[in-house]
């Protein structure tokens, strides 16, 4: 599979021999939907928590008499069913939200993705990427520079101080080493760059 390489200023040059294993192969969106699905469940705390009818700081009197008021019969103000009462079912902050994923499925999810980004023109290579001070305008001029419009994804075989801190004010962009490499963010961002070194691990991680 012919990758598009990009140099610094972002026009194109001599293309790259990807691997077929990796970036390659057919699309599987139930898969994918699935292990999606499944990393952003298990990134959930589980700490939120509703109250129930035993937790509600209301009295327990009954409000009126059982008959003759002419109005529905009433045991307590914490009732579900009034104003102010408590959950029927309250979410408990112990929830678990995981979902299992085999890891043959991962790794499957992830080379759909990439040969999905291929496909659609939406990945593009680069020799090297680095900067030699830690700055945010340096770094989104340089991205700019390179003819990316709206929120890239870079991925990086070294990640080094100054590419760390000049990206993480930028809304737009993310730098990770190939090892950190998500579902999330490859679905979410519709650029994604590469470097060389980056696709060699990236191959020879799930090729």
């Amino acid at each position: 599979m012919e990758l598009k390489v990009i140099d610094a200023s972002g026009k194109p040059a001599e293309s790259l021999a990807g691997s077929d294993a990796l970036f390659g192969r057919e699309y599987n969106e139930a898969l994918v939907h699935q292990v999606v699905t499944a990393y952003l469940a298990n990134a959930r705390q589980g700490s939120r928590a509703q109250k129930g009818r035993s937790d509600v700081n209301k009295s327990t009197r009954k409000p009126w008499r059982q008959k003759g008021t002419g109005r529905a019969r009433a045991g307590m103000a914490s009732s579900p069913l009034w104003r102010g009462g408590g959950k029927i079912f309250p979410n408990s902050p112990d929830e678990n939200f995981t979902h299992k994923v085999n890891r043959k499925m991962y790794r499957a999810a992830l080379r759909a993705i990439f040969s999905r980004l291929v496909q659609e023109g939406r990945l593009s290579v680069v020799d090297s990427f680095s900067i030699e001070v830690p700055k945010t305008k340096v770094l989104a001029e340089k991205i700019k520079g390179m003819g990316f419009v709206g929120a890239v994804l870079l991925i990086t075989d070294k990640l080094d101080d100054n590419l760390y801190l000049s990206a993480r004010n930028l809304q737009d962009v993310l730098v990770l080493e190939p090892s950190q490499a998500d579902p999330v963010s490859l679905v979410h961002y519709p650029s994604v760059l590469l470097t060389r070194g980056a696709v060699a691990q990236l191959e020879e991680m799930f090729a």
